[in-house]
């Protein structure tokens, strides 16, 4: 028989790693569950190895807001190698034409502004989107070529940062779902040229600010320094994470009475004076507006809520969950 599956803590919050060139978004989110000694943990939209930058992990009861991380805006620095395609896009691919650089300023500053605004963007076969169950790298790896849909994108910001040589450094602000490879060998065919990524770092996701972000050097340093000195690094380590409605901050708030949460909490909806007309909210609780969940506008006025936190205590079961919605006052 089998060892039993030892339970991690319930720890909930949101950290904003620095994710280390190399390592895939999985390798790293399982290095930050296994240093948190958390029960649960999940990323919130991965970042190819070649890539560094934030990568918020969610842990706990925040995993049940990741997807409004994953749908939220991003921030990016690149830097593009003009006159090389690779068949993946980046600098992990193999090269498959080579050709000169004649770019004008002029030439580069309108095909730049062409990327500007809202376009139909066709995602790279070398992506983690599937079809039919699958990745479509796994088809790219094997040689076979799937139709895409084009998906609509925004691009809000591109910012012209340095050219030279052939290294082109461009900072871009865009919707979910913009795949950055995809711009670059994009501009790369419309110069005429080629290109491919050889630098890519994600510098925001949200409104998130860069400068709490940390390393796994960093957490590894604080576990092992802790070990060294037989205690425990758990308080060190929480204190890094962000509140977990840091990933629903831009909802609004409704601020119940606890008479008024308890309703909430077993998943009936309220009636609440001064609520937002239609949408989702965030729900908190009492004078220190303890975060309890989210919820949308009913189309009867109603607060009804969506996704609730569960509360454990001690380790027991746990005391708050989200449920069918039934009839209150």
């Amino acid at each position: 028989m089998g060892r039993p599956r030892r339970r991690g803590r319930d720890i909930n919050g949101v950290l904003l790693l620095d994710k280390p060139l190399g390592l895939s978004s999985n390798d790293v989110l399982q290095k930050v569950k296994r240093l948190f000694s958390a029960n649960r943990a999940g990323h919130t939209g991965a970042l190819d190895p070649l890539a560094t930058g934030m990568l918020p992990i969610c842990l706990g009861e925040a995993t049940k807001f990741s997807q409004f991380l994953l749908d939220s805006d991003k921030r990016y620095r690149v830097v593009a190698r003009l006159g090389q395609r690779t068949d993946t896009s980046d600098a992990e691919g193999a090269l498959i034409s080579e050709r000169e650089v004649n770019v004008t300023q002029a030439q580069m500053d309108a095909a730049l502004d062409s990327f500007r605004g809202s376009s139909q963007q066709v995602p790279s076969m070398y992506s983690a989107l599937k079809h039919q169950g699958k990745p479509l790298y796994e088809y790219a790896r094997q040689g076979i070529e799937v139709e895409r849909e084009a998906r609509s994108i925004t691009v809000y910001e591109l910012l012209f940062i340095r050219w030279e040589g052939n290294d082109l450094e461009l900072e871009i602000h865009c919707s979910k779902g913009t795949y950055i490879r995809t711009i670059i060998d994009d501009l790369g065919e419309l110069l005429g040229c080629g290109a491919h990524v050889s630098y890519l770092r994600r510098l925001q996701v949200a409104t998130y600010p860069s400068d709490r972000m940390v390393t796994l050097e960093q957490l590894t340093a604080i576990v092992e320094t802790a070990q060294a000195e037989e205690r425990s690094p758990n308080a060190e380590l929480d204190a890094l994470l962000l509140p977990m409605d840091s990933a629903v901050l831009n909802f609004p708030e409704v601020n119940l009475l606890p008479a008024v949460a308890a309703y909430v909490k077993q998943g009936q909806p309220v009636h609440v004076a001064g609520t937002p007309g239609e949408g989702m909210v965030r729900i908190t609780e009492g004078e220190e507006r303890n975060f309890i969940g989210i919820g949308t506008i009913a189309e009867d006025g109603r607060v009804a809520p969506k996704r609730l936190v569960v509360e454990h205590v001690d380790g027991a079961n746990p005391v708050v969950a989200g449920v069918a919605a039934g009839n209150t006052p």
